[in-house]
């Protein structure tokens, strides 16, 4: 299988931590506030077999730069980051794709930058705020596992949890957007492990609550594929179908036995319609 080679990035918008595999055209991840590290992400592996994949650490997560001031670490200073790294890079153009809050981050990149992406991936991501919209989402006081989650995202906070705490802690979060939460071995079976930047979070849950780009959407110009689970309890199909209607050159699929992990839930299909998107021009 093989770890990722990490790689420091020297930009004009400082140094930023990259993970590298795969072979192909280039195309980067990255997440709003999970820490990577040689180990790789489950979602990233999925596009390893087309593309070069460079995996970022944004500001203040693993040894990337640090944020100078809070807003540093929004979502729109994330995209021009990102902008920053392809240009060090020496890439004219790449492809982006983002899980969650990775994928609001790409909604973002494809609204400002879209002559900079060959294509865009949106997988279980919105355009604008969810959690107090919807009663299907997890995040949302009225879901029967509202209380739960936010109990074991409090926990995962904790700067004191050993390895395995952080670890249980996380498998049970993760659980909670399964749609089989038993078939949990199986899907992360690898040993890829990362952290969650805490900084960058707190940020997120500030910005969260006024992030509404729906009127924007008309704006992203480049290729989209918009991926789906029916039953996703973070970011409710919905919010993809709304994301599907008003861009103006995007794709919609939705995966009928998913929560939040059609990349792992409902793997091989996955690929297909990924590969099947990237080889159709």
């Amino acid at each position: 299988m093989g770890n990722w080679e990490r790689k420091l990035v020297a930009t004009t918008r400082g140094e930023f931590e990259v993970f590298i595999k795969g072979d192909g055209p280039p195309g980067v991840v990255t997440h709003h506030y999970s820490e990577f590290n040689e180990s790789g992400d489950y979602f990233a592996d999925s596009f390893t077999r087309s593309h070069r994949v460079i995996l970022v650490n944004l500001r203040e997560a693993g040894h990337s730069e640090k944020a100078t001031e809070p807003y540093r670490l929004s979502m729109l200073d994330a995209v021009l980051d990102l902008e920053a790294i392809r240009e060090e890079f020496g890439y004219s153009t790449w492809s982006y794709a983002g899980h969650s809050t990775g994928g609001m981050i790409g909604v973002l990149y494809g609204i400002h930058f879209s002559e900079s992406l060959t294509a865009l991936i949106l997988v279980g991501a919105a355009a604008r705020e969810y959690a107090s919209d919807s009663s299907e989402c997890i995040y949302h006081p009225e879901h029967p596992q509202f209380e739960n989650m936010q109990d074991l995202m409090e926990k995962l906070k904790l700067p004191t949890l050993s390895a395995d705490e952080r670890k249980n802690l996380s498998k049970e979060r993760t659980k909670l957007s399964l749609y089989h939460p038993a078939m949990h071995g199986k899907y992360f079976s690898k040993p890829i492990s990362k952290k969650m930047c805490v900084v960058r979070l707190n940020f997120f849950n500030r910005e969260f609550s006024i992030y509404d780009v729906t009127r924007q959407l008309h704006k992203i110009k480049t290729r989209t594929l918009i991926l789906c689970g029916r039953h996703d309890v973070q970011c409710p199909v919905g919010f993809s179908i709304e994301m599907d209607q008003h861009i103006p050159n995007s794709k919609l699929h939705i995966f009928e036995s998913s929560n939040h992990y059609p990349f792992l839930e409902e793997k091989k299909l996955f690929k297909r319609v990924v590969e099947d998107f990237v080889t159709r021009k």
